[in-house]
């Protein structure tokens, strides 16, 4: 994700806030999948510049965990591309800004690629879009002339292999290729960029692709310096008096968001190209960064992106093109801690890597309760005896975990062996801790599973049938969350919340 900064010539707006129309429907997890009549879904970008990412098995768990149904991967990495296996999300991989000199020089290194990572996987990995680099225009411009020849090349060979009807090939780019993105009417994309711009709009025309648009409302808001309010940034109503119309066509936008998808589809119009549709490959706010960085709190993140899941599944398109619904992937699954440049960037995640949610986010009226849960905590097969044991000892002792349950007697004694103790045990701390920060390790000897492991009359803490336990509270005298083998502490904002399913149907309401 490039700073995409935007600014947009609009006047007289009214700083004060409307109320937030959503604050009475918090869901502590986002239900992301297609949900509507026009098919409009909500994927999520998976990055992997973070020092702690999870074992790509508790990565899925927690994808499947949340009915996120398509993800967009910045390369094809064969562990997530595998754990992804028989699983139905809808896949986007990518091919890395050093990979697109290479592929657009060669067709052969473009077939072994698509091999290597494409053909190989399918058809039990749902790969549906191949992604040629990062915003290349503005971030790597001297690989232009070579952008759309990869496209090409990538193409042919998927031709070739009798998958270009099942994958498309495109490219993300970022607003600033757009030079005077308002009004929307009068959008054009940077003459520097036109032959290659041509070229792209033709190859997406001819192969019945889309364009992929990284559209940051965030950065627009920033960059705008004071221009316009943030309540325009965030999806809020604004008065009826200080409405954004475009003069030229006087449409209405009721959002940033809309207003950067339609600058984009004027500026494919410009070059007199029709029937491309835009998908969203990026789009966030940031919960977190530094003091110089007042608009990156948590109530903005929480709020941009409740709004913007509200607006992409209500399927429509925007007024320019009202009826293609705006497919997105919310940048970003996990905070990454190694990126460089401002604390901001280091903090678009939606969950911490232990699978809690970084904030609530809501999608409709209805209310889970947050002691449910569709993830657990249970020993790996094989582990290590001792270790086992020992991490027995630890969730039963200093982790709180109520191992009544495991007693002689009782419902979940039998099988009487230390590795279903264990996964009860285990399953039992991570349910009530992980909202501040418990992890699923023990020693490396527990997994994730979004597979309810409850039998018969033994029911698993956070399992649909279990009935609601209160979260024992940390205090002084608690000890540490954590065994003392387990991953290192994570920083909790402030809302602590427990990841959720919901049904396909809920989303169909």
């Amino acid at each position: 994700m490039i700073n995409s900064g935007v600014k947009i010539e609009v006047k007289d707006f009214l700083e004060q806030m409307m109320p937030e129309i959503w604050l009475g429907s918090i869901l502590l997890l986002i239900v992301m999948m297609s949900s509507t009549a026009a098919g409009a879904f909500v994927g999520v970008n998976i990055g992997t510049d973070l020092s702690d990412l999870p074992p790509a098995s508790e990565v899925v768990a927690i994808l499947k965990a949340n009915q996120i149904t398509h993800v967009r991967l910045f390369d094809a990495d064969a562990r997530m591309l595998n754990a992804l296996s028989n699983t139905g999300i809808e896949v986007m991989v990518g091919v890395t800004n050093e990979e697109v000199l290479g592929i657009g020089e060669s067709p052969s290194v473009a077939a072994d690629w698509v091999n290597k990572n494409v053909a190989a996987y399918l058809p039990s990995t749902n790969i549906t879009a191949i992604a040629v680099g990062s915003e290349v225009l503005t971030s790597i411009p001297n690989a232009a002339p070579i952008l759309v020849p990869a496209m090409n090349y990538l193409h042919k060979a998927l031709v070739a292999a009798n998958l270009n009807y099942r994958v498309k090939v495109s490219t993300p780019q970022s607003m600033d290729i757009i030079s005077r993105p308002f009004p929307p009417s009068t959008a054009s994309f940077n003459s520097t960029w036109n032959s290659t711009i041509f070229q792209l709009l033709q190859f997406l025309k001819n192969t019945n692709s889309y364009y992929m648009l990284n559209a940051y409302p965030f950065y627009g808001y920033v960059n705008g310096n004071g221009i316009f309010p943030i309540d325009y940034a965030l999806f809020q109503p604004l008065s009826s008096v200080k409405q954004i119309v475009d003069p030229n066509t006087l449409f209405q936008y009721n959002s940033m968001f809309d207003a950067m998808v339609d600058a984009t589809y004027n500026s494919i119009a410009a070059f007199n190209f029709s029937g491309i549709k835009i998908v969203v490959t990026e789009s966030g706010w940031p919960w977190h960064g530094g003091a110089n960085e007042p608009d990156t709190t948590t109530e903005n993140a929480r709020t941009f992106n409740n709004n913007l899941i509200q607006r992409v599944l209500n399927g429509s398109g925007p007024p320019s093109q009202p009826s293609f619904p705006i497919n997105t992937y919310i940048y970003e699954l996990f905070n990454e801690d190694k990126r460089p440049g401002p604390d901001s960037e280091r903090n678009w995640g939606l969950f911490f890597t232990n699978g809690t949610a970084v904030y609530p986010l809501s999608l409709s009226s209805q209310r889970i309760s947050n002691n449910s849960s569709s993830v657990f905590c249970i020993s790996k097969p094989g582990a290590d005896h001792d270790k086992l044991q020992s991490g027995l000892n630890w969730a039963c002792g200093q982790g709180h975990a109520n191992c009544s349950a495991i007693q002689s007697g009782q419902p979940c004694y039998y099988p009487d062996t230390v590795q279903n103790h264990a996964s009860f045990a285990y399953n039992d701390y991570y349910q009530k801790m992980r909202s501040v920060g418990g992890t699923c390790d023990f020693d490396g000897t527990a997994q994730i599973t979004s597979d309810d492991p409850s039998y018969g009359s033994c029911t698993f803490t956070g399992s649909t049938n279990s009935s609601s336990s209160q979260v024992f509270p940390p205090t002084s005298s608690f000890g540490p969350i954590y065994p003392p083998s387990a991953s290192s502490i994570l920083g909790v904002a402030g809302i602590g919340s427990m990841i959720l399913a919901v049904s396909v149907a809920l989303m169909l309401i």
